[in-house]
């Protein structure tokens, strides 16, 4: 990293850093309350709340969001007539799923061999971190050159929206000239990258009724309608014989026009097993960025262990369509149903259900914002040359804010690249990424307060 005043500073507060995302990440905020206490992810507001006002944010609020969630908002000022710039991250996480398969507790962070581990780490308590490291180094260095707004998202991970309805009932509140989600990552550990493009998505739930009970097998099948075959069916429906997406209407064979992703590099980060191939047509980067995907996320049929030789009368199952820039996700939506409710065999009963959607994302480059980010980050990563990359998930609320404030830039940077194995098990963040990020970040906002 290049030798200068701020990129001392964060590293001499590094330590510090540590600490605090270890506070942050013991608490377990995954914003479903049904499977994790409320007071896990009120902590973990409150705990964002007070390092704001630590820093002397003024206007330090917990927003009640439309979906039960609280996000947590401040407000620092900076020098008169100064421009104004939001910084974004989400304190909520993920479920750890199997914690048995976690080498150490998923809400422990831990450091093992030059990382450290821990549900959020990366995605998106680090990125809490990142805004903070970057304030603290510039008050250390002359102060803080613009004004900035700091809001913390409490349900970005379950895409509920409230942070989105709370925006546009209070559109005031999150103006900015330009807006920097914390949420992304780099292509890569080293490389510098901005998001430029975001998947919107659409969750559907799906149900299939065939029988009023379940039936002995050997009685009844081979005559009566299994609704969990007809189910299979239906999901099988949604994928070509190379695992291309197929939805009725829906096309995809767009085509990603900027960073490449070679295959036996993608092969190695999503640790496909050997042999196996990867689905869809056209290049990675084609598939994970500019196409739809879809996504079985779950199935309610019974377990291997203890099932009985019945024939099912219902069954169920969750699933996601991730769309490109350029599709509508309420369309997608309505194109999904509409295949899921075509495709079902047998006249058996189908019924669907939307729980969550959110639209797709694309940015403008050619803003003063992204030549301002560019020499930040050259500075931050030794003269390394900024990338430009899509991202296959979904982040709704760049689209709400792109919408609230037209005028606005928006930037994705971030601590999820691919080791990081952000939403899985085992989660972790690089501290040399936390650190040459929240150095780019203090940069740019130095570079932009000038320009």
């Amino acid at each position: 990293m290049s030798s200068n005043p701020v990129a001392e500073t964060v590293a001499s507060l590094m330590p510090r850093a540590k600490a605090e995302l270890t506070e942050l990440v013991a608490f377990k905020s995954v914003a479903d309350f049904d499977q994790f206490p409320r007071s896990e992810s009120e902590g973990a507001a409150n705990w964002v709340a007070e390092a704001l006002r630590t820093e002397g944010f003024q206007d330090v609020a917990l927003l009640d969001t439309p979906d039960g969630t609280q996000s947590v908002y401040g407000f620092l000022p900076g020098p008169e007539g100064a421009k104004t710039v939001l910084l974004y991250a989400h304190y909520d996480v993920q479920p750890p799923l199997d914690e048995t398969a976690w080498v150490t507790p998923p809400f422990e962070l831990t450091e093992r061999e030059g990382r450290w581990y821990g549900r959020g780490a990366a995605d998106c308590k680090g990125g809490v971190i990142m805004h903070l490291l970057a304030l603290r180094a510039l008050k250390a260095n002359g102060g803080v050159p613009v004004n900035v707004k700091v809001i913390a998202e409490g349900s970005e991970e379950q895409g509920t929206g409230g942070l989105e309805r709370y925006a546009e009932d209070h559109p005031e509140l999150l103006t900015a000239d330009t807006i920097i989600i914390g949420d992304a990552g780099n292509f890569r550990v080293g490389v510098p990258t901005v998001t430029t493009a975001l998947r919107g998505m659409t969750l559907v739930r799906v149900r299939i009724d065939t029988l009023g009970g379940n039936l002995h097998s050997g009685q009844f099948g081979g005559a009566a309608p299994d609704a969990l075959a007809a189910l299979i069916r239906v999901l099988d429906s949604l994928r070509a014989e190379d695992g291309s997406t197929t939805v009725d209407g829906l096309t995809g064979e767009a085509r990603w026009d900027g960073l490449q992703y070679e295959e036996g590099q993608f092969r190695e980060d999503a640790k496909v097993l050997e042999g196996v191939e990867l689905i869809g047509s056209g290049t990675v980067a084609d598939r994970i960025w500019a196409r739809p995907a879809v996504t079985v996320l779950g199935i309610d049929c019974p377990p291997v262990v203890g099932a009985t030789p019945s024939v099912q009368a219902g069954a169920r199952a969750l699933v996601s369509l991730r769309v490109p820039p350029g599709v509508d996700a309420a369309e997608a939506t309505k194109l999904l149903q509409a295949h899921l409710e075509a495709h079902t065999p047998w006249g058996a009963r189908v019924s669907t259900e939307q729980i969550g959607q959110g639209q797709a994302f694309r940015a403008d480059t050619s803003s003063p914002a992204y030549a301002a980010m560019a020499e930040a980050m050259r500075d931050a990563y030794d003269g390394a040359e900024m990338q430009y990359a899509g991202q296959g998930g979904s982040i709704p609320l760049c689209n709400t804010l792109a919408s609230l404030y037209p005028s606005a830039e928006i930037l994705l940077i971030g601590l999820s690249e691919p080791e990081a194995q952000i939403h899985a098990v085992n989660e972790s963040v690089s501290p040399e990424e936390l650190e040459r990020l929240s150095v780019a970040e203090a940069l740019f906002l130095r570079n932009y307060a000038a320009g």
